[in-house]
């Protein structure tokens, strides 16, 4: 496995390819790629950028707004060939985007509209070998945020993953891993071909009804079994990307560079005690 720089650590602070440059700095061995930045430099140059910096790629984020109307998917969903030859073409062939745990409409009218646009997505992500990991949001406030509730648990959502092509998975990340009561005996169950990546944070102990997801700690700040996870990960075989992903905990008062080192040496000191570094 190793680390990778998610832009939640530097706020929106640095833009690519400066954010890139940042990941090698301070000592990172992957990067998320900024995805409408780096297809305008082009895929040579952004190839190039990370051979130099000896970074490696993590996932891009699903260029496709599945989230609202139709006319807003189809209009996106025109860009995403073009996305999924970019992310081939440097060595990036993992997408990833979240779910909404609620919904304005009952639970199995949003669950037909989203497997719809994302068997049309992995249909054409399939043709190039490309994989689409989708997240679930665990904690109670986003459930409740909307009239209806939608998926939010593991299991669940990996069904629907499945039902959307062979190469759908999820984006698993400790935060909803936890907050959805999920356990390690669930990451083994899913098998190492439904992980297509990875995001890493720690949580407090707080009441289902005080989390709030923007509101997260560095991993091994908190009380995410990641010793747990990680040893699970490792039993299933995933090799690939760790991003750290948190919000909050005083990061936009930070310089973007002392942010980011504290965020890999957090993730790399719960790493290697779980012995996956």
């Amino acid at each position: 496995m190793f680390i990778s720089l998610n832009g939640t650590i530097v706020t929106g602070r640095v833009d690519w390819p400066e954010f890139a440059r940042l990941a090698a700095k301070a000592g990172f061995g992957g990067v998320d790629p900024v995805l409408d930045k780096a297809m305008r430099a082009g895929a040579a140059e952004t190839r190039k950028l990370l051979s130099d910096l000896r970074i490696q790629p993590a996932a891009l984020n699903l260029p496709v707004e599945f989230r609202k109307d139709d006319a807003a998917f189809d209009e996106s969903f025109r860009q995403l060939e073009e996305a999924v030859r970019f992310g081939t073409a440097i060595g990036c062939p993992r997408f990833v985007t979240w779910i909404p745990s609620s919904s304005d409409l009952p639970k199995a009218q949003q669950r037909a509209v989203y497997l719809k646009r994302f068997r049309a997505c992995a249909d054409v992500m399939a043709r190039s070998h490309v994989r689409l990991g989708l997240e679930f949001l665990g904690p109670l406030h986003i459930r409740k945020s909307r009239p209806q509730e939608f998926i939010w648990q593991m299991n669940e959502m990996l069904a629907f993953a499945r039902e959307c092509g062979p190469n759908v998975g999820l984006l698993l990340d400790s935060w909803h891993w936890h907050h959805a009561g999920a356990t390690t005996a669930d990451i083994v169950k899913a098998g190492k071909d439904a992980i297509v990546h990875v995001h890493l944070n720690d949580a407090a102990a707080l009441s289902a009804e005080d989390v709030r997801d923007n509101e997260r700690l560095m991993p091994g700040e908190g009380v995410i079994d990641l010793m747990g996870f990680f040893h699970a990960l490792k039993q299933i075989g995933y090799s690939d990307a760790v991003s750290v992903e948190v919000f909050g905990r005083g990061l936009k008062e930070m310089a973007p560079e002392e942010a980011a080192i504290l965020a890999r040496k957090s993730a790399e000191s719960v790493m290697k005690r779980a012995g996956v570094l």
